[in-house]
């Protein structure tokens, strides 16, 4: 290293040289920071909250590895890291451009693949006005692989492998990015008012829906439901693997809420970021406390499972307008989310759909109750609308799962068979277990 470049001396003659080159820079058009400032923080903004929303796949996989038997708990594994691969390639490949077209008749556009900025893109040649290429990409990846993690709870402990990682594909590559382009990428629900700002509906919803009609096609699991109608509680293996999962879903919502205001340039966009974690965590709070009351009161004895699923039910409860509430807001908006836990998922037991992790419960009817609160903070928000894209969403994606799945059941069968699943998802499909030092009793 040349020290002289630590000194005096050298600083003076570096002044002298630059000198010229400054006066040269501040002759051109060159972009100041007043046009790239707003880019940059948005940039990183996109970023940051992408690694946070990337971390909640490790909280889905902890929560499903959690509340599964220990039979199960390589498959889970096995299926959130598949899934979330799958759909970095798919998003990739079609699905980004599907959901954000640019120009297009507001219903459906299938687009290319994803092109990133140039290395060392010049600011005259980036959208100022925006953010880069990869850091707008991978924050949306991330919400999709989110959609498909719904799906691999609720279906968890009887479904095959490659079957399920079919329906990921579709689903992440085409089903997700069409629907979503109707809302965040400019199309006709967007043109008529409908208000989700970080995905109640358009993320939580669909992988609620897609549960649902898998969890309808493929049936529960042996012994959950008597002849008599009796339910059969299944315990799970780790609750306090699902309790860290619940925790690191938690801190990863910061992200997708935070990261949804989609800009950080100003003094307004970084304390509305601010206020956005805010209500996050206080709906979170409130939905935990409401189910863990309300277990109480209802069984007796509080319900670990459903004070975790009452937490992220508020947080899903609040993803539809975390900005508009107060705290106050916030915290009854969430407290309902965990009301809606606590009462549906006995009311799913009733009909025999069997959601080994309570993902349609809180994915599915808190966001669909999450959509509808946003009318009463957001004024250009109204009932209608809402009501309208909530349908449209559940109408197209519960139909075009529902063929998906029977098709798949039809062509190449989705159920393991009545042996395989009573031994275990482990050995039978994958011949390895996560607790083999346990397995031999």
């Amino acid at each position: 290293m040349d020290m002289k470049r630590f000194t005096l001396k050298g600083l003076a003659a570096a002044a002298l040289i630059a000198a010229p080159q400054v006066a040269l820079a501040q002759d051109t058009a060159a972009p100041g920071f007043d046009e790239i400032g707003p880019y940059i923080m948005t940039t990183l903004l996109f970023c940051m909250a992408g690694f946070l929303v990337f971390f909640m796949a490790a909280g889905f996989a902890m929560l499903e590895g959690g509340l599964v038997r220990s039979k199960n708990v390589t498959m889970q594994m096995t299926k959130n890291i598949a899934l979330y691969s799958i759909a970095a390639i798919m998003y990739w490949l079609v699905g980004f451009n599907t959901m954000y077209p640019g120009d297009f008749n507001g219903f459906f556009a299938i687009g290319g693949q994803t092109v990133l900025d140039p290395v060392g893109v010049a600011a005259a040649d980036a959208a100022l006005d925006y953010a880069s290429v990869g850091s707008d990409f991978f924050f949306q990846l991330v919400f999709v692989a989110a959609t498909a993690s719904i799906v691999s709870g609720a279906l968890a402990e009887r479904i095959k492998l490659w079957p399920f990682l079919i329906f990921v594909v579709l689903l992440t590559g085409i089903m997700y990015p069409i629907s979503g382009s109707w809302q965040w990428g400019g199309g006709w629900l967007a043109e008529a008012g409908f208000s989700d700002f970080a995905g109640s509906t358009v993320v939580h919803s669909v992988g609620g829906w897609a549960a649902l009609a898998g969890a309808i096609v493929l049936g529960p699991r042996l012994g959950k439901y008597g002849k008599d109608g009796k339910v059969n509680p299944i315990p799970g293996s780790n609750l306090a693997l699902a309790t860290l999962g619940t925790f690191i879903l938690w801190l990863g919502w910061f992200g997708f809420n935070g990261g949804s205001q989609l800009a950080m340039g100003t003094v307004g966009d970084v304390s509305d970021v601010s206020r956005i974690f805010a209500n996050t965590n206080m709906a979170a709070a409130a939905g935990a406390v409401t189910a863990l009351i309300l277990t109480q009161v209802m069984y007796k004895k509080p319900d670990l499972t459903m004070v975790l699923n009452g937490a992220l039910a508020g947080l899903v409860s609040i993803t539809a307008e975390p900005l508009a509430p107060t705290l106050f807001g916030a915290l009854w908006i969430g407290a309902v989310g965990g009301i809606i836990v606590v009462l549906t998922v006995p009311m799913l037991d009733k009909f025999k759909i069997d959601d080994v992790v309570g993902a349609i419960p809180v994915h599915l009817f808190a966001g669909i109750w999450g959509t509808i609160a946003v009318v009463f903070y957001n004024g250009d928000a109204n009932i209608v609308t809402q009501l309208t894209g909530i349908i449209a969403y559940g109408v197209f994606t519960f139909v075009a799962s529902l063929v998906v799945w029977f098709i798949l059941k039809a062509v190449m069968g989705i159920r393991v068979g009545e042996e395989e699943e009573i031994s275990g998802l482990d050995m039978t499909e994958l011949g390895m277990e996560a607790y083999p030092e346990f397995s031999k009793g």
